[in-house]
């Protein structure tokens, strides 16, 4: 079993809207699931940061940035960090999920073509937070599985978080929580069962331009920085996926 369940502190105001359930066999293939896709969306944001000196070129036209290009290097990217082929893929269940975000991921690169490949423009607002952003609502629309990037202190309003998400960043912020791990509950949500899933993320040296210091200061985007340092919590991936 691949996937770790942390056991935290909910608190008390949660119990009125949620209520958890004991784990079970189908939840643990759902959690499996779960953390595979959140690997996925993490490996495309890895690719687009990898790309942002070359996105950003303002010398250059067509950067050869295609859905095609982004999808070969989502695949491999992902093969090294989850040990699966996209590419070989057996078709199930699970198999089905991670292909369709593949797909929506490609489907964002490809919408963003006239704006990338626009020469004399330098910062083209292509940024891993607003391709993971604009993949997952895409994936959520075509399979139902809710996944958004959210943070205590966001910047797009759908992703502020909810009630769930708000107390388990404050358990990620926590000093003894382990980093890095994820978090797992399974509880009932609007009359159905459901897995939900975090997973943190922490500040990198790219990050620091538009989320570091000074805070208060406007980035490239127009955005006012949060003063984070390195290695802080910079936010977490959020998965809802109801349980067969």
């Amino acid at each position: 079993m691949r996937v770790t369940i942390a056991s935290g502190r909910l608190a008390i105001g949660l119990f009125a809207v949620f209520m958890c359930l004991p784990w079970s066999a189908f939840a643990a293939n759902e959690a499996e699931t779960a953390l595979l896709l959140i690997e996925l969306i993490q490996a495309g944001r890895t690719v687009v940061t990898e790309h942002q000196d070359l996105l950003n070129d303002p010398a250059r036209g067509d950067k050869g940035f295609t859905p095609e290009y982004f999808g070969g290097k989502l695949i491999e990217k992902y093969r090294e960090v989850a040990k699966i082929d996209l590419s070989r893929a057996t078709p199930s269940p699970q198999t089905g999920l991670l292909l369709t975000l593949l797909e929506s991921g490609k489907e964002v690169v490809a919408e963003a073509q006239p704006v990338l490949n626009k020469q004399g423009v330098a910062f083209k607002g292509f940024i891993p937070a607003s391709w993971g952003r604009k993949a997952g609502e895409k994936f959520t629309k075509k399979t139902g599985v809710k996944l958004k990037l959210t943070a205590t202190e966001y910047r797009y309003p759908g992703n502020k978080p909810d009630e769930f998400e708000a107390e388990v960043l404050r358990q990620f912020s926590e000093p003894s929580y382990a980093r890095g791990r994820e978090f797992s509950r399974v509880l009932v949500q609007d009359g159905r069962q459901v897995l939900r899933m975090m997973k943190p993320e922490y500040v990198g040296p790219k990050c620091l331009s538009c989320h570091g210091e000074p805070k208060g200061e406007r980035d490239k985007t127009g955005m006012k920085k949060e003063g984070l340092k390195e290695g802080e919590l910079a936010g977490a991936i959020s998965l809802t996926i109801q349980i067969r």
